[in-house]
């Protein structure tokens, strides 16, 4: 989306470019990052109906838990509307769900990047909850939030999606082909 505005200044045309304030900025940037970890635990889900799937549906609960809260605090900025970073976002993600099919049934590379890929998700958005946290002070609209909550469920999530990670690293990281023949069905 161009957000170019033209000004008709007779011979002294302008192009002005509308500039979003770097909190709605940062928190669409963080909205963003929130559906592509919809999507992929949602694919982790449908793909794998094993101990896999059931972590992605459980953690699929958690995700839409603190996107309500992200957008419940864009409403309170004042800024709701899609922008270009989540389109792209929503690009990257159907670029990441190719790479999953490669996987087919099997735990392979492609899974463990997609928990990894979570994994820095989840880092993320601690560290979002803690700067809104830091920021809580002053701005009042986002003085009702419970980051200190935000924060500590996001610390849980990430104790769980990191015990995954390694879990699946045992299988898929070993040097012979023969240890991940042998995987059992996560």
């Amino acid at each position: 989306m161009d957000n170019t505005i033209e000004l008709g200044l007779g011979p002294r045309r302008a192009n002005i470019r509308r500039v979003e304030p770097p909190l709605v900025t940062y928190l669409h940037d963080h909205l963003t990052g929130s559906n592509f970890a919809i999507e992929l635990l949602k694919s982790l889900a449908d793909q794998y109906r094993t101990e896999l799937g059931t972590f992605a549906n459980d953690m699929l609960a958690d995700i839409r838990l603190d996107q309500a809260q992200l957008l419940s605090i864009i409403d309170k900025i004042g800024e709701g509307q899609l922008n270009t970073h989540e389109a792209i976002g929503w690009i990257s993600e159907k670029l990441r769900r190719l790479k999953l099919r490669d996987d087919g049934p099997a735990i392979n590379i492609g899974t463990l990047e997609a928990i990894e890929g979570l994994a820095l998700g989840v880092q993320g958005k601690i560290a979002l909850w803690r700067a809104l946290y830091a920021l809580q002070s002053t701005d009042a609209r986002i003085a009702a939030f419970d980051f200190p909550a935000l924060i500590a469920r996001a610390e849980e999530q990430f104790k769980k999606v990191e015990e995954q990670r390694l879990l699946l690293a045992s299988f898929v990281l070993p040097l012979t082909t023969a240890a991940a023949t042998v995987a059992p069905q996560l």
